[in-house]
């Protein structure tokens, strides 16, 4: 394939996959607009007229700026290529007169940084302009910016070894190269969830032991009888940046926290609570996290591989103006890997729903159905989540199915588990 094919496949994937990203937030607009001013069924007795119509408007403002988003995430990817910009900034470290991988790192580096500016206004529309707007947002602008240089400093330590080692084996690790990055980046990827509870997330939010004795107790209870252990049960200050409210497991192997959102506390009664972390152990009992893990592993050896082939095409180089070396490759690879996810969201997407269905059945064997229901019916309305996403914009991004399938499923579960089904298995 001669450079002119290749500049013109990259530009019309970009283009492609942009165009489809737009109709399908055109389409997320138009339907939520379309139920604007009717609270469908079970929700009725539950969620007001207001609510849904707030819920419409916030989904509407947060998908009409994701249109920007995809627009300039598509300006970025032209900018760096065609625009000169990955060159650019090859040119300005050159005259260090490095060698690989620092020269490579640098660029690297420097690009990374550059997008994460590009995308900082967007940041902060979103978080004093939108969820402002709507009642979410309890980010002080100093906080903004505090939590920004962390996440870049983070960012730099994290990335910057890594860097290191891919491009110098890229550069003279022979064929088989890209296998020992993988296996790099496989154990990178294990030791930053490992560390990441402990170390990584405190220095974000706060993390204090439950005190509420009922509550842990119930939690605790509700922990024994499925055989799952944990290194602690935590509330972290989420009302500190937003209102939303949220639960979740994180860690690995035995470092495994609990989590809460103090704003979860806030807005749900006991029973409530633990309906929502029983649905959450599900995803562990049933092994959906360790699935996941697995398939981005995978997803990783596989992505390697294909940077390891992209990197031997000669052509690829002057065809989008960029210098012929390994992290102009690597740079290349991040650019294009978007494109390829675009097209796996639809089957992730419907993975990830069948997960949360068998999370809820796997919960309502351990909770009253009814206290599930509760929970995702307040949660919804909170949060100000639309409860009538365009279907197939749904089928394409959703992580979780529709409210009203979820909640309908549980109603007609109706009554509190039984006591024959009181324990889990302990199976892995």
């Amino acid at each position: 394939m001669n450079a002119q094919a290749v500049a013109g496949l990259f530009a019309g994937a970009i283009a492609i996959e942009t165009a489809a990203r737009l109709w399908l937030a055109t389409r997320q607009i138009a339907a939520v607009r379309a139920h604007r001013d009717r609270v469908p069924e079970p929700f009725s007795n539950e969620i007001t007229l207001a609510d849904q119509q707030k819920a419409a408007d916030y989904t509407v403002a947060r998908t009409r700026l994701g249109r920007v988003g995809f627009v300039v995430e598509a300006s970025i990817a032209l900018a760096l290529t065609f625009g000169g910009g990955i060159a650019l900034l090859d040119a300005f470290w050159s005259r260090l007169a490095l060698g690989q991988p620092w020269h490579g790192t640098l660029v690297v580096l420097t690009t990374l940084l550059a997008i994460l500016l590009i995308r900082l206004p967007l940041a902060a529309w979103r978080t004093f302009r939108i969820e402002a707007r709507f009642g979410f947002n309890r980010v002080s602008p100093a906080l903004f910016l505090a939590d920004f240089v962390k996440r870049m400093l983070l960012g730099l330590l994290l990335t910057a070894p890594l860097l290191l080692i891919v491009l110098a084996l890229l550069e003279g690790a022979g064929p088989w190269w890209w296998v020992t990055a993988w296996a790099v980046w496989v154990g990178a990827t294990l030791g930053l969830g490992w560390a990441w509870p402990r170390i990584i997330a405190p220095l974000f939010n706060r993390f204090t032991p439950l005190a509420d004795s009922p509550l842990k107790s119930r939690v605790e209870a509700l922990l024994a009888r499925c055989g799952f252990a944990s290194s602690g049960l935590f509330v972290m200050d989420g009302s500190r940046r937003s209102a939303h409210g949220n639960a979740y497991f994180t860690g690995v192997g035995r470092n495994k926290r609990i989590v809460l959102f103090d704003t979860l506390l806030q807005r749900l009664d006991a029973a409530e609570v633990e309906a929502v972390l029983a649905h959450e152990l599900g995803h562990f009992r049933l092994q959906h996290v360790r699935k996941r893990l697995i398939l981005s592993i995978m997803g990783g050896f596989f992505g390697f591989a294909g940077l390891a082939w992209l990197a031997e095409q000669p052509e690829l180089y002057p065809a989008l103006g960029v210098p012929a070396a390994p992290h102009s490759a690597l740079l290349v690879f991040m650019l294009i890997a978007p494109l390829f996810a675009f097209l796996w969201t639809p089957v992730a997407s419907w993975w990830s729903r069948r997960h949360e269905l068998a999370a809820d059945d796997f919960a309502v064997a351990h909770v009253d159905a009814r206290a599930l229901a509760g929970a995702l019916i307040k949660l919804h309305r909170d949060n100000a989540s639309t409860l009538t996403p365009d279907p197939l914009h749904s089928a394409f991004y959703d992580s979780h199915p529709p409210a009203p399938v979820r909640v309908s499923r549980l109603i007609r579960v109706g009554s509190p588990f039984a006591e024959s089904r009181n324990q889990c298995s302990t199976s892995r």
